[in-house]
This record gives C-alpha cells, structure tokens and sequence, in this order.
C-alpha cells in the first residue's frame, strides 16, 4: 500500500495521524488480512500512567466493547506493547462533525437526520446503562455516507441501576447546569442536555452558549441565557427550549423526544431496531431471567466483573491460570440454560468465552 510505510502493529500496516490528543495518536490502518482500513488510537502507556489516567483508557475499552450499534464507533482489538496501547477501531472516513459546522448552520433535513442518529445511539446507549458525559462535536464522527458515529468513551459511566453521579466532567460549552453546582446527577438527564445543545448548533451554525471567560459562561448555562437566531421554526424552538431546562427534574427525556416531539419524529426510523434485534432479543431472555433484584444480566456481569480486568494493559501480569481474578453469581436457571444466555450475550458484543467444568462446578471466563 503506497499510503502506508514499514511500520506495523499486529496485522496492521499503520499510516499518517489522523487525530491527536493529549497522551494519544489515532493513525490510519491498514488490516493486512482483509484489505480494510481501521482508526488505531496509540496510547503512551507512560503519560497515562503520569496523570492517573489508567481508569480512563480501561473504561473506554470496556464501555466500547459493550456497544454494537450503526451509529456507535466500534471497536475491533485492543493491543498492548511494553509501551503503548493500541486500540484498533472502525476507520470513519468523513472527520469529526465539528469541522462540518464551523459557524455554517445545516439544512433542516440534514440536521433532523444527524440528530434522529445521534438519539438513536444515546438511547441504545442508556438502554445499557451507560451514560457517555462527553457528547460534543469533536467526539461525532461522519462517515463516507453522512452517517453520525458517537465516538470517545473515555468519560463514560456505568452506574448501578438508581445510582446516582458525581463526578465533573465533559466540555465547558455543552456541559449541563448540575454538573456546574457539582451535585449528584443523573447521567441520562446531562446526556439529553448535551444533544440539545449540539441540535441547537446543527440548527444555527454555533453553540447557545459560549463566552471567552469560564464564570460568565457558566452563569449563561445555569440560566439556560440563550437566544435563537432567525429561522428557527416553532417546533424547533420548543424542544430547543424542553431539552435546555435548567432543571434535570423537568427537562424532557429521551423517551419523551422520540415518542411525543412532532418534529423528532418526522421521518425518524430507529437503527437499533433494525440491525441489532438478536443483541435485543438476547438482553431480554436475560433479564426475564434473572428479573429478581438479587441477579445481575450478562450485560452487567460484562460491564462489571473483574474478569475483565485490564490492569494487564498497564503492568506485566504472570500468565497463570491460578491467579485468575473470579466473580462467583448464582441464577434461577440450571447451569446449563444459565451459560447458553451468557454465552449468546457476549459473542454478540465481540467477547469470548470459556468454560471450564471442575467436579459438579461450572467455572465460565469472559475475555475481551
């Protein structure tokens, strides 16, 4: 491949930067095996570790293993080196969508397109407990097709079922007023007002809220202090003005836009709907299973054992089989039904399994 040097990773030959963090490089990718471009985000494992960060990585490789949806990046391998961390992604050609805007506002069509996507894949994302804190337009992406990507879950939270938040987080401009009074929030609520903040600018060509100094931008945002510019519509301006409520309690939810907004719904067709109904159907024979409080879906088991420990991306590890963290669960169902559900959900989202029988006890590892 003319585009691509010497340099490989695994089967990957790897090319020019395609994006550039603060401890991150995301290069260009070529899979060897099957002639495909791919995202390889390189991590310095040494600058992550400098600034406490290791949380962070392991979070956005958990969150996005757990994900399968049209309009959610996904995430193919992850490779770790003495050095670095390779995370091997789908390669979305189009750039983010804040170089799409740069203060020229989107035909009406376009932006309810971008914006049916962008619910769709928030919806699916709290359908699985986890509540992304960063939505902005640099972390959405635009593929060959004009198709949205939701991308970066570094910030990302799976919390208990009715915990909830506390943590600080996301950028200045699309940040919601709880997080401001630095409060326990609901994740669902911020991630609402960040995808109406970001409608808003699809619509205008520039954020409802920005000013040069952090404090009087924050007093904006607290009083929900914006003004909409001419051609905006009257459907537009009243779920605008539903989604930047100053109060959580009140503000509209994502359930309430799809159902009830006349201008959401016009033309929308969920994507879920259509390419995942086995991950669908699988979550709900789970959870039909285990619908006592005392049992945990093999969604959460996924998000929340430690057999998904990543520590090894970050320090050597003896490679014993012994000293294998293991969870121990118990369900309704016989050992056998209970292992086909689990199996079914983590092959759907990109993991492998292996049982192990021991005497009468059946031992089941869940590997990314």
């Amino acid at each position: 491949m003319g585009l691509f040097g010497t340099k490989k990773i695994g089967k990957y030959e790897i090319g020019r930067t395609i994006g550039e963090g603060n401890f991150a490089k995301v290069k260009l990718g070529y899979d060897t095996t099957n002639g495909t471009y791919v995202a390889v985000k390189i991590i310095d494992k040494s600058l992550v570790i400098q600034k406490g960060l290791e949380s962070q990585v392991k979070r956005e490789i958990r969150t996005m293993k757990l994900l399968n949806h049209p309009n959610i990046v996904q995430i193919h391998e992850v490779i770790g080196t003495k050095t670095k961390i390779c995370i091997v992604m789908e390669y979305v050609a189009g750039g983010q969508l804040s170089d799409k805007l740069e203060r020229h506002r989107m035909k009406e069509s376009d932006a309810r397109k971008l914006f049916h996507q962008l619910i769709d894949a928030v919806d699916y994302c709290h359908n699985r407990g986890v509540y992304h804190r960063d939505l902005k337009p640099q972390n959405l992406l635009i593929d060959s097709k004009g198709n949205l990507k939701v991308s970066d879950f570094g910030l990302s939270a799976v919390p208990k079922s009715g915990d909830m938040l506390s943590t600080a987080c996301g950028s200045p401009c699309y940040i919601a007023p709880e997080l401001i009074m630095n409060k326990g929030y609901s994740g669902a609520a911020v991630d609402v007002w960040s995808c109406g903040v970001i409608l808003f600018e699809l619509l205008a060509g520039y954020p409802p809220f920005d000013d040069h100094t952090l404090p009087v931008l924050y007093k904006k945002i607290l009083r929900a202090d914006y003004a909409f510019p001419p051609g905006f519509t009257g459907e537009q301006k009243r779920l605008i003005f539903n989604i930047l409520d100053p109060n959580p309690q009140t503000r509209i939810t994502l359930a309430e836009i799809i159902i009830q907004d006349s201008w959401f719904k016009l033309g929308y067709t969920p994507a879920y709907h259509q390419v995942s109904d086995s991950v669908k159907e699988n979550v709900a024979e789970i959870n039909a299973a285990t619908a006592s409080s005392n049992f945990i879906n093999a969604f959460q088991i996924i998000a929340m054992s430690s057999d998904l420990d990543l520590s090894g991306l970050f320090e050597e590890q003896v490679k014993d089989d012994d000293k294998r963290y293991k969870t121990r669960i118990g369900s309704k169902n016989t050992a056998q039904e209970t292992i086909k559900k689990i199996e079914a959900a983590a092959i759907d989202v990109s993991l492998s399994v292996e049982r192990i029988k021991h005497f009468k006890v059946h031992y089941i590892y869940i590997y990314i």
